[in-house]
């Protein structure tokens, strides 16, 4: 991760929050569950779930070059007793340059 900049006007932030308790879900909320499902191998009901997707945003800082952005999506979800968070990129990763960014010890992966 690193910090988007949208100074530039270029960019966007969208979200969406799901109150999916004793309703009926959504595709987005079913396809959220099953994959928590099929990773984390135990049964999972959501009913609570927040998506924000960044679009086009540019890596700090846009005041040098607005052309490398990435879209991706944060999406936060809870049964009430876990939760969990799912960051989903478009095809092809994140697009920014993390050479250039000012700390050298940057991982890219997950833990």
């Amino acid at each position: 991760w690193d910090d988007a900049d949208f100074s530039r006007g270029v960019g966007t932030i969208f979200y969406q929050e799901f109150l999916t308790l004793n309703t009926a879900k959504p595709p987005f909320i079913q396809d959220v569950e099953a994959k928590i499902q099929r990773y984390m191998k135990s049964s999972y009901s959501a009913v609570w779930t927040l998506k924000i997707t960044w679009v086009k945003a540019p890596a700090h800082t846009a005041r040098t070059d607005t052309r490398r952005t990435s879209t991706y999506q944060a999406v936060l979800t809870t049964d009430g007793f876990r939760s969990y968070l799912l960051i989903l990129y478009q095809d092809g990763g994140m697009g920014w340059d993390y050479s250039q960014l000012s700390a050298t010890n940057v991982l890219i992966g997950y833990s």
